[in-house]
């Protein structure tokens, strides 16, 4: 056995064995150390082929990870020929680091959507694959009164319209309405021939899953309320989570 890396417990005669140079072709794109050796332990320890490598890298597969209590599932999810189901499609949290927010007295939700429209690239990779961008404030109207869907996309793999309603604070139930409005609008009047029901994500800074199971259960439409995070977990949570991984 030759020299291991400092921080893995990974040989390169044991990456070199495991792993193909399309696999290096795709770790060599992450410029972190720790970051890479994660996906290179992870890579080895499930067998991923190279696609789901670069799906892994491309989701934030590493941050995502470090904040989820169930670490083993969001990995598992990565593995190959998966049916894709709603539940795999949204996530919870989504990391919005990318968006450079700096410090201010106070912010609106309008902020918060100017910024990911001025980043949609990278917003589109954290939602996923599938993910196409289609509106920015679509309007709505009832008896001349006006409402506006943040955001709306199109799953082109669950063919399907998903409505974003931006929050910049804590989930109310009052959320949950507002979005059955916007999703029965989209079931009524924008399906096409081939469409599977629209759905709901409401983006929030902050939830109570039991309010959330109570405003959500029994509706008529698919709602989701997941929380985003604009700040990565601390790298000491991600060395002790690569540790583990290496000394099951």
């Amino acid at each position: 056995m030759g020299k291991k890396h400092p921080d893995s417990s990974l040989s390169p005669q044991e990456l070199l064995t495991q792993l193909n140079f399309s696999h290096f072709i795709e770790l060599i794109r992450v410029e972190d150390t720790l970051k890479r050796h994660f996906y290179e332990v992870e890579a080895v320890k499930n067998a991923w082929k190279v696609r789901d490598l670069a799906r892994a890298i491309d989701t934030l597969l590493f941050e995502r990870t470090g904040l989820s209590a169930n670490k083993a599932a969001v990995i598992a999810k990565i593995r190959n020929n998966q049916k894709v189901e709603m539940t795999d499609v949204i996530k919870n949290p989504y990391l919005l680091e990318f968006l450079g927010l700096e410090e201010k007295s106070e912010y609106t939700e309008h902020d918060l959507e100017s910024a990911i429209i001025d980043h949609l690239q990278h917003f589109l990779t954290e939602m996923g694959r599938g993910f196409c961008f289609e509106a920015r404030q679509k309007r709505i109207t009832f008896d001349n009164v006006h409402y506006r869907i943040d955001l709306v996309f199109y799953h082109r793999i669950l063919k399907s319209h998903i409505l974003l309603d931006l929050k910049l604070g804590r989930y109310d139930h009052a959320d949950a309405g507002q979005m059955n409005l916007y999703l029965n609008y989209y079931r009524k009047h924008e399906m096409s021939e081939g469409d599977n029901p629209p759905v709901g994500i409401i983006l929030c800074a902050d939830k109570n899953d039991a309010l959330v199971e109570y405003t959500t259960t029994g509706l008529s439409n698919e709602v989701f309320v997941s929380k985003y995070l604009v700040q990565l977990p601390s790298k000491e949570t991600l060395e002790a989570f690569i540790r583990n991984e290496m000394n099951p």
